[in-house]
């Protein structure tokens, strides 16, 4: 679709996405699975413990490492994007998008963050870490509670353009 509508003049914005692959690549390789599942599982299904368990699961996520292969993607695949467009470290959006947004029985859409005006590979990496993060914000944990979703079920992608 994207070859039809650029062959007709549209313009598309260039761009790139990880894959959920790469999402429970760095959850697992953080050993981040079984602390969320601890974590959310203490969680004593009140406003403040919620904020309490949100928080370290977010952290976890801002400071987990990447794998050296997805983070070499990642930054290929931006500086790539850089190049095209004739500019060094080009200002991008990373959006994030879970594989659970848009369900017939529940809407999941707008629960994650996105982030604006990133530049830089390291910044980028940041940002797709902070979408990572985002997957358990304080109303996502409630909403996916709420609606019966396991946390774990639910994977995770970020687009970069």
């Amino acid at each position: 679709m994207i070859n039809a509508l650029e062959s007709e003049g549209v313009a598309v914005p260039s761009g790139f996405a990880t894959t959920s692959h790469a999402y429970w690549r760095f959850v697992d390789g953080n050993s981040i699975r079984d602390k969320i599942a601890a974590l959310v599982k203490e969680w004593r299904q009140d406003r403040e413990t919620l904020s309490e368990t949100g928080r370290a699961i977010r952290s976890l996520f801002t400071r987990g490492i990447w794998p050296d292969d997805i983070a070499s993607a990642i930054k290929a695949a931006y500086r790539e994007m850089s190049a095209k467009a004739g500019i060094k470290d080009l200002s991008v959006a990373v959006r994030s998008s879970a594989t659970a947004e848009d369900l017939p029985e529940a809407s999941f859409a707008g629960q994650q963050e996105s982030f604006l005006n990133v530049s830089g590979e390291n910044a980028v990496l940041d940002a797709c870490r902070r979408c990572y993060a985002s997957l358990f914000t304080d109303r996502a944990i409630s909403y996916r509670q709420t609606q019966g979703f396991d946390h774990l079920m639910v994977a995770f992608s970020c687009g970069v353009q």
